[in-house]
């Protein structure tokens, strides 16, 4: 597959040391040999992917690192409201700006791919090679954001990164490509909160992030990413994650913006006693569509992996959620379970839902269970015999739907944030139902 618009001549113009730009060239070599994702792959279901023209997007060349008024004034709110924090970077169409560590030390590496030792074996660690849109990252991303945490360190505050994706006045319809890669050492712990935002009514854009999470024995890490990107934007994400023994990986990955918002997650438990948290959360408005993939991958004996992923789909809006737990030879005494439950708040959105189970071993628990419909009735009734309108009990219930999920998020001081910004988009869902309330 050939493209203009992303030639090998625009990958080597890129800075960075000599193994990333042999890397960016080998990408380029294997996304001409590789074919665009479709409708007609089980993985791109019940999604709107044929409708991307790869041709019409452009790589952004690497400009200022710092974003603008409106996107500095975003990050400092953002810094403002997570309170104490352990270190911070604010990043530019895919380019990092100012790292900026907190504290005495830190005693972790923060920074970039030429300045972050061992930074060649953090890029593709976790995320072996994939489809084209992940060749596409590999070959274009201007730098990485690498948080590399060593034995026994425990960062005792979250790590920020703010991803501000934007375009120049004039400039081509941009893609953009954000790279991030968290390691920790044996017995580490540490936290770490990804945004992903741009100025309301920016025009279309591409966004496809890839970001590998790589846990060592006995190491925690929390990861919270919240997508509210400009309405017009395509949002394909890819987070790989892996945990080794006795690893606790905790993942949240919330989606409120875009027209279409995808994410897939792939975690992997291949370490014995390593276990996994999976949360996700979605909201659809209008006729955004929101599609979230989860693979759930257990390779060592007793093994564990939870799953809740819930969301809502108001006004034409519609939700995709398919998920696998596959448990390998020999991952015996392994417990892991799916769930996906979906609102359905107007006639016209839809959602669809398909857990499945590969079980390849037999001393094994695992289960799966999934929802689709309206708000319960029995809810409304009980709200509703308490002198609360329809429209606010509506409200109400709703709010305490994703509250619900916020509130078991792995980093609490992120919790309010993802709060506010459910809540602004509930308004825009209820705004034409006089009298809701959900704030």
């Amino acid at each position: 597959m050939t493209l203009h618009t992303f030639t090998a001549e625009g990958a080597a113009a890129l800075a960075g040391p000599q193994w990333l730009r042999d890397r960016r060239a080998a990408a380029v070599e294997a996304f001409a040999a590789s074919s665009l994702p479709s409708e007609s792959e089980e993985v791109w279901r019940y999604t709107p992917i044929n409708e991307l023209k790869l041709e019409e997007y452009a790589p952004l060349t690497p400009g200022a690192a710092a974003p603008g008024p409106l996107g500095l004034e975003f990050f400092d709110s953002v810094v403002a409201m997570l309170g104490p924090l352990s270190g911070h970077v604010a990043v530019h169409n895919g380019q990092p700006g100012p790292f900026t560590v907190l504290g005495t030390d830190g005693g972790f590496h923060f920074g970039g791919s030429g300045e972050v030792p061992g930074a060649e074996e953090m890029v593709g660690g976790v995320q072996h090679e994939g489809d084209a849109l992940v060749r596409l990252n590999d070959a274009f991303f201007p730098d990485a954001v690498l948080i590399d945490v060593p034995d026994g360190v425990v960062v005792p505050d979250p790590i920020l990164v703010v991803h501000w994706c934007d375009r120049a006045e004039g400039a081509a319809t941009p893609a953009v490509f954000p790279r991030t890669g968290v390691r920790l050492g044996v017995n580490a712990h540490a936290a770490v909160v990804e945004i992903y935002a741009g100025p309301a009514g920016a025009g279309r854009s591409l966004v496809v992030p890839v970001t590998e999470l790589a846990v060592s024995s006995g190491s925690t890490l929390s990861y919270v990413s919240l997508q509210i990107l400009s309405e017009a934007t395509w949002c394909l994400a890819r987070l790989a994650a892996r945990g080794g023994n006795d690893a606790t990986v905790r993942t949240f990955t919330v989606g409120l913006g875009g027209a279409y918002d995808r994410v897939r997650a792939d975690v992997s438990v291949d370490g014995k006693g390593a276990r996994s948290e999976i949360l996700s959360a979605y909201l659809g408005n209008g006729t955004q569509v929101h599609d979230i993939r989860t693979l759930q991958d257990l390779v060592a004996p007793r093994t564990s992996s939870e799953l809740l992923c819930q969301g809502a789909v108001a006004g034409s809006s519609r939700s995709v959620y398919s998920g696998l737990i596959r448990v390998h030879r020999g991952a015996v005494r392994t417990d892991a379970r799916q769930t996906n439950h979906n609102l359905v708040l107007d006639e016209g959105a839809h959602a669809d839902s398909v857990p499945n189970l590969d079980i390849l071993e037999n001393d094994v628990k695992c289960s799966h269970a999934s929802t689709v419909g309206p708000i319960d009735e029995d809810q409304r009734y009980y709200i509703e015999s308490r002198g609360v309108s329809p429209d606010v009990a509506e409200g109400l219930i709703v709010r305490g739907f994703f509250d619900a999920i916020i509130d078991r998020g792995p980093i609490p001081a992120v919790n309010p944030l993802l709060q506010r910004e459910v809540r602004a988009r509930l308004d825009v869902a209820f705004g034409n139902r006089k009298g809701a309330v959900v704030a």
